[in-house]
């Protein structure tokens, strides 16, 4: 590929202009609860038709980028995930803040997404037609595996006792059946309510259970004389070296996880961060300090978030075929511009996807300024009167959860799930389970009918290819390894008594 002829393409006024553009809109976008990347992304289609194709998807690869980091920073503040990418780890960085370490979360949060996106570019640079081959070779069998393993991440990353990790997490599996049936297409426990005929909406489901859950429960404290939260302060940016530095093999397992996982269609940075996080609490050295407010798993997930970013782009480039909701825009757009994505696109128009690569390299070096830009502003956002501020917060989880799909159903939804998640945590059940498996309910399901109509019921069918089997030695060797060493600990415990 010619790199010096890809660099004249960036590097123009008109171009750098639109991706400085694009990262601000895209920070903004990503802190607002429930406006995600991908809503952000679909936002500046209309304004690409006038721009030339690298103008156009550095755009998009720009504020994507920025969103899924900005998506941490309600999520620090308030224990409000901005984005769905950020939910899986947002209940430690929020402990954190609490515990006074704002600062530290924040810039471990930015300089993980840069390590995770610099990675994931990188392999999307040198292994994409190899690794696009492998992504190719994954069926509904494969899936069903990986889904799998996704779900017993509800009960490693769950804190509380196991019994109400799993009625969490089969709350969360039965809110994902709520709509069309796969096979019969017939309608379930919708009530007969027209909106639901398309499932619970996730984005929905995500502001209920944790911006709408949080202001219950900061309401009935708003008049006590509660200490003010911390402030961001300090050198920021070296609290965060230091960390990284200290976890940086940490930061390489969630960069690799996430960028394979950002690789196979379908998976994204949503289940990207809950398995890091959950791989992270397993082989650490203390994780029994998991969900206490330990940054050791926001290193993995916040790492991993962004990896997978680079990721999706492999089978997106090579072969067409989108890698995420993001990347569907983007194939999108090079359509529009008379691209054809595939394995020809490296050759009639390489310089134009070495073009793309420099960007997103660009853009995930642009995160450092603008996101201790958007560090430093949250000085202002903790500074204002929470009478102020609850409501404010709530315009904008409205705003969100109706943006998504334009209906007024959404805002029933989140503010039963918000009752609903209040008290769940109000008597010690859970949120991240429930979630986890809204995320992954509906594709363990499909996988699981398609696999079995595929295999006229031989359920021999779901581990005698290669990949397959070894997902599925995976999921039991995880769930052997858990087993033993909670037995192990409750043994060893008496005897050090």
């Amino acid at each position: 590929m010619n790199y010096i002829d890809a660099l004249g393409l960036v590097f123009q006024p008109f171009t750098l202009m639109v991706i400085l553009a694009s990262a601000a809109f895209g920070l903004f976008v990503g802190s607002v609860p429930g406006l995600t990347a991908t809503m952000a992304a679909a936002l500046l289609v209309p304004l690409t038709f006038y721009m030339d194709p690298v103008p156009a998807v550095g755009a998009i690869v720009t504020c994507s980028a920025m969103s899924i980091f900005a998506g941490d920073i309600p999520g620090a503040l308030l224990r409000i995930p901005g984005t769905p990418a950020s939910a899986a780890y947002v209940s430690e960085s929020y402990l954190l803040g609490r515990k006074g370490h704002l600062s530290q979360v924040l810039s471990v949060n930015l300089l993980a997404a840069v390590f995770g996106g610099i990675f994931g570019t990188l392999v999307l640079m040198l292994l994409a037609p190899q690794l696009a081959a492998v992504a190719l070779n994954f069926s509904s069998f494969e899936y069903f595996w990986l889904a799998l393993i996704g779900l017993s991440a509800a009960t490693l990353v769950s804190t509380s006792s196991a019994l109400k990790g799993l009625i969490s997490l089969f709350l969360g599996l039965f809110l994902a059946t709520v709509g069309l049936d796969v096979v019969t297409g017939s309608p379930r426990f919708t009530l007969d309510i027209v909106d639901l005929m398309g499932g619970v909406s996730l984005i929905a489901a995500l502001i209920g259970l944790f911006a709408i859950a949080e202001l219950f429960r900061k309401a009935s404290t708003i008049d006590e004389n509660l200490p003010p939260p911390q402030q961001v302060s300090g050198p920021v940016l070296t609290q965060g070296v230091r960390t990284m530095v200290q976890y940086r093999f940490n930061a390489l397992r969630g960069s690799a996880i996430g960028t394979f996982l950002g690789i196979l269609p379908g998976a994204g940075a949503d289940i990207a961060g809950w398995i890091s996080y959950a791989v992270s609490k397993q082989f650490s050295k203390s994780p029994e300090k998991f969900g206490t407010g330990y940054i050791e798993g926001v290193v993995d997930a916040s790492a991993s978030n962004n990896a997978s970013l680079g990721g999706a782009y492999v089978p997106a480039l090579v072969f067409g075929i989108p890698g995420d909701s993001i990347t569907a825009i983007v194939i999108g757009v090079l359509l529009l511009k008379g691209m054809t994505p595939g394995p020809t696109v490296f050759t009639q128009s390489g310089d134009i996807v070495s073009a793309i690569f420099i960007v997103f390299i660009l853009a995930n070096l642009l995160l450092i300024p603008f996101g201790l830009m958007a560090i430093r502003a949250a000085r202002s956002v903790l500074s204002v009167n929470q009478r102020i501020l609850f409501p404010v917060i709530l315009m904008f989880s409205i705003v969100g959860a109706f943006a998504v799909n334009n209906a007024v159903f959404d805002l029933w939804i989140i503010l039963g799930l918000g009752i609903a998640g209040w008290f769940m945590e109000e008597n010690g059940f859970p949120i991240a389970p429930m979630v986890l498996g809204l995320v992954l309910g509906k594709i363990v399901e499909e996988s699981f009918v398609n696999s079995m109509i595929k295999a006229s019921g031989n359920l021999v069918a779901f581990v005698d290819r290669p990949i397959a089997g070894s997902l599925a030695a995976l999921f039991f060797g995880i769930w052997i390894l858990s087993l033993a060493v909670r037995a192990r600990r409750r043994f060893a415990r008496p005897a050090s008594a």
